[in-house]
């Protein structure tokens, strides 16, 4: 029996899509996916065309704040933040059903707000965008918390504006390399998910 796609009610439906909730069609699997179609992160079809997509050509001079220098090595020296901050993020787009546009709003949001501390300015910007905005509160929460756990640790507040700055520059970076264009994709949080939604939560010591 010939099932037409429930995409474009034409071709015939050869795969099960866990995003539309019937079969459709490899060709609207392949020009809808994170397109109009939300796909689930476990998607065997979305995990195959991830492993043969082509990275995003980017315009170097498209990338913000490019005057913030973030090396290797201060990455690996702030690991903890690294780890705290990427899980906060993971699980922010995770439970929100994110996309990785929403994140990019949320980190350039947080990015601009540390950037008025670092001149002296208190002043938050906050998106319009109701995911974005979630995402940002989430790592406002854990960047306190965190703070909170390194001053009952050692004593002091040793947590500090830059450090947590460069971080969220880092992870702008790799959404910014990751981010596959597709209005609803979500490669960068595929990205994150593998990275961080396994991990422990990493230990705060003196």
């Amino acid at each position: 029996m010939n099932i037409p796609c429930k995409v474009c009610e034409k071709r015939r439906a050869k795969r099960s899509c866990p995003g539309v909730g019937g079969d459709i069609c490899p060709v609207c699997c392949g020009t809808e996916r994170e397109v109009t179609i939300d796909c689930p992160l476990d998607c065997a079809y979305l995990i195959e065309a991830r492993q043969h997509d082509r990275p995003p050509e980017i315009d170097p001079a498209s990338i913000p704040n490019q005057d913030i220098r973030v090396s290797e090595d201060f990455v690996r020296a702030q690991e903890h933040l690294f780890l705290w901050l990427g899980l906060a993020l993971t699980r922010a787009m995770m439970e929100g059903q994110a996309v990785d546009a929403d994140a990019r709003e949320a980190i350039e949001a947080l990015i601009r707000t540390y950037r008025t501390r670092d001149s002296g300015l208190i002043y938050e910007t906050r998106p319009t965008n109701p995911y974005a905005a979630a995402i940002q509160d989430a790592l406002k929460d854990s960047v306190e918390e965190l703070s909170k756990r390194i001053a009952e640790a050692s004593g002091v507040h040793s947590l500090k504006d830059s450090d947590v700055l460069n971080i969220l520059v880092f992870f702008q970076r790799l959404e910014y390399q990751y981010n596959n264009g597709r209005r609803r994709g979500r490669a960068f949080l595929s990205m994150l998910a593998e990275t961080f939604r396994a991990a422990p939560e990493p230990s705060v010591t003196a």
